[in-house]
């Protein structure tokens, strides 16, 4: 089964604050301990708060484990670092999960929906077809793109209707803030960054007006015991309730672990949905969890990121989470 390769990225935080974070060493060939756990990580609410739950809350430890944390920029990376055996975990976002339906990997536990992205134009676009012809923003392959793509649908347009220009999250934030581009579809917590030299761009659409859900997720490499996933899954669980439980620690660890202020890890999680690891747990059996997966490999199968559509529980390991749960 061929698939499309174009580079895909799921930055989430600006550069800067990629930079600044701390980082744990992570071996660069594939570790025969089964206690130490590589995982890797992207710089937001998302993609950090659980892990800096687990080593605040020494859940590592209890589960006999040691963690070593490496962040990434994209969840794309975080994939080939996976299939060479160098890490044995990692974080995604929903635009990145045509991965892990491609079979590069295995999705060991749901984490949050998330409501981040959102297509923006210049002040006084307000729709989608004030962006005809206009040249549009986007980081190929991200949650950014798959808001573009789904807006264009809805107003009943295509890519060829805009001048489609793929950048780096970066350069997107200078783009737009310069106006060398009219529009873009991108996310939060970048899009506070352009807020603060664009205040009046308008919000044209958002992933929270189509009523879908956008899952992110922690994802395994496929060579990975089920033993050790089990121990991790379990670890994940833990943390999960830890923070539906404490909202507000989790920002403030999560802001620490990344280096950023409590109001930026704030803003960050205000546009998450959290749910209790019982509720993931009578979701995945109730199969609501492979509804919100196959809504996503069908979108990815329309933008060719797919050539088919497989059944999640080809690669949402579902009943292990819900026998760790149960245990």
């Amino acid at each position: 089964m061929t698939r499309n390769t174009t580079r895909r990225a799921v930055l989430v935080l600006p550069v800067a604050f990629m930079l600044s974070l701390p980082v744990s060493a992570c071996s660069g060939s594939a570790s025969e301990d089964n206690n130490t756990v590589r995982f890797g990580y992207i710089g937001d609410y998302n993609g950090a708060g659980l892990l800096a739950i687990a080593e605040k809350e020494g859940l590592w430890k209890k589960a006999g484990l040691t963690a070593e944390v490496k962040p990434f920029n994209n969840g794309p990376v975080q994939i080939q670092a996976l299939s060479a055996g160098d890490l044995d975990y990692g974080y995604i976002g929903p635009g990145a999960m045509w991965l892990p339906a491609s079979g590069k990997t295995k999705v060991v536990a749901i984490n949050t929906l998330t409501y981040a992205d959102r297509v923006i134009g210049k002040p006084g676009m307000t729709s989608m077809k004030d962006l005809k012809g206009k040249r549009v923003g986007v980081p190929e392959g991200t949650s950014g793109d798959m808001v573009l793509n789904i807006a264009l649908e809805k107003a009943g347009m295509t890519a060829k209707d805009i001048d489609k220009v793929n950048m780096d999250p970066s350069t997107i934030v200078s783009a737009f803030s310069s106006g060398k581009i009219d529009g873009a579809g991108f996310f939060y917590p970048a899009i506070d960054t352009i807020k603060k030299k664009v205040p009046g761009l308008d919000e044209i659409a958002s992933t929270k007006d189509t009523g879908d859900a956008f899952p992110t997720a922690f994802v395994a490499g496929n060579k990975v015991p089920e033993k050790k996933n089990s121990k991790v899954i379990k670890v994940l669980q833990q943390a999960n309730d830890w923070r539906k439980q404490h909202p507000e620690e989790t920002v403030t660890l999560t802001a620490k672990m990344l280096q950023v202020t409590e109001a930026q890890a704030r803003a960050d999680a205000s546009h998450v949905e959290t749910l209790s690891t019982k509720d993931l747990a009578a979701k995945t059996k109730s199969g609501e969890v492979d509804k919100w997966l196959k809504k996503l490999g069908d979108f990815f199968v329309r933008n060719k990121q797919l050539d088919d559509n497989p059944d999640p529980g080809e690669y949402y390991t579902g009943d292990l989470y819900r026998q760790v749960y149960s245990k």
